[in-house]
C-alpha cells in the first residue's frame, strides 16, 4: 500500500558525480543501480518520488580551474549536458515510475540543498512542492552524503518534515567525515539513519 504522506527524494545522482564524470564519486554507478532497482520494486512503497540535480548555468565563484575542493570546485553540471543528466538506468525506473517533481538547484550560485532549488515544471520550492503533495516524511539518499545529501537531510528538518537518511542508498567523498556525519550529527540535527 503506498504511503502517500511520504516522499522518496534521489538527491544529484548525475553523470558528472560518477565514474567518469568531472566530480566523480567512487560507487556513484553502483548506486544509481541499486537505487534504480529500488524504485522498481515498488520504493517499499513510498509514494512520492523528487529528484534533485545540480543544474548550473553561470554559478559564479563555485566553478574554478583551480578549486580547492572546499567552496570552489571544477565545472560539473552544467544545464542541458550530458553531465548534469541523471544517471541511466535510474532514469528510466523514475520515468516509468513517475517522479512527482524535479528539482533544479544551483543555476547563478553554489547550491548544496535540494531546498535551494526549483521545482522545473512549477517554480515551486522544494518544501511548497513536498507539501502541496501532502507530504511530511521524507526519505533521503543519493549523491554525496557529506555534501548534497547532508545539506538537504539538515533542510529537511528545519522544513519541519520527519527525516530519514537512507544509508545504504548514499556515497559520499571523504569516508572520516561520513563516519562522523552517521554516528554523530545526522542524529544530532534530527536526521534518522536507517541502516
Amino acid at each position: 500500500m503506498a504511503r502517500n504522506n511520504e516522499a522518496l527524494i534521489i538527491v544529484d545522482v548525475q553523470y558528472d558525480f560518477v565514474e567518469g564524470g568531472s566530480l566523480a564519486v567512487e560507487g556513484g554507478t553502483d548506486l544509481a543501480q541499486r537505487l534504480a532497482a529500488f524504485v522498481d520494486a515498488g520504493a517499499n512503497g513510498i509514494a512520492h518520488i523528487v529528484t534533485t540535480q545540480d543544474w548550473h548555468i553561470d554559478p559564479g565563484k563555485h566553478f574554478a580551474d583551480m578549486p580547492d575542493y572546499v567552496d570552489t570546485w571544477p565545472r560539473h553540471c552544467v544545464a542541458d549536458t550530458h553531465g548534469a543528466k541523471i544517471v541511466e538506468p535510474l532514469a528510466s525506473s523514475i520515468q516509468a515510475h513517475g517522479r512527482d517533481a524535479c528539482i533544479h538547484k544551483g543555476m547563478y550560485e553554489a547550491a548544496y540543498s535540494g531546498f535551494d532549488g526549483v521545482d522545473e515544471a512549477t517554480g515551486s520550492s522544494l518544501a511548497e512542492t513536498l507539501k502541496k503533495l501532502g507530504v511530511d516524511t521524507v526519505y533521503i539518499s543519493g549523491i554525496a552524503t557529506d555534501y548534497c545529501v547532508k545539506e538537504t537531510a539538515f533542510d529537511a528538518v528545519k522544513n519541519g518534515f520527519k527525516t530519514y537518511l537512507m544509508q545504504d542508498y548514499t556515497v559520499g567523498i571523504n569516508h572520516a567525515t561520513v563516519e562522523a556525519l552517521i554516528d554523530h550529527e545526522f542524529k544530532d540535527a534530527g536526521v534518522q539513519v536507517l541502516r
